[in-house]
């Protein structure tokens, strides 16, 4: 059912909120990554390898997507690209790149993925200190996309 939303929100200028089309979707995903799930199934320890090719091939279908609407600006930004990707500087620096590229677009679509693993790794135990730090990064990263978006354009900002 998460992953269900999570594409009926991603896609949602393709389904209109269509639930059915969502699961349509959904259902083309996880055939092309099958394999994967039936080991999740089996191993439920590999089920986070699954989720991550799952989102990792939703990003790459909404990419494409975008791609083909020259008036659709697209950005992706992979919070664990590298080891520092995450931290606040690198965050910043290459965030600010993203929302560069999105400026000349009335609408885009800035997608943030692996946010979430990069500051609470599964196999570390959450503290406080690393809910706060993932709480302050998504606070900073709405805040400076909402100051350096104009007021006349459309920002979407998805966190996977």
């Amino acid at each position: 059912m998460r992953r269900l939303h999570f594409i009926n929100a991603l896609f949602a200028h393709v389904t209109g909120h269509d639930l059915y089309l969502a699961e349509q979707i959904k259902i083309g995903l996880a055939f092309s990554l099958a394999e994967l799930e039936v080991q999740a199934q089996e191993q439920p320890e590999t089920a986070a390898r699954f989720d991550a090719a799952f989102n990792a091939a939703a990003a790459r279908l909404l990419a494409q997507f975008c791609r083909h609407q020259p008036a659709h600006g697209f950005f992706h930004w992979d919070a664990t690209a590298t080891l520092h990707s995450s931290t606040p500087l690198f965050a910043r620096a290459e965030i600010m790149q993203g929302l560069k590229q999105l400026a000349p677009f009335r609408e885009s679509t800035l997608l943030i993925t692996n946010l979430r693993p990069a500051l609470l790794p599964a196999d570390r135990r959450v503290t406080p200190r690393r809910q706060r730090d993932y709480d302050d990064a998504l606070a900073f990263i709405r805040e400076l996309a909402a100051a350096r978006t104009g007021a006349h354009a459309d920002l979407q900002l998805l966190f996977l």
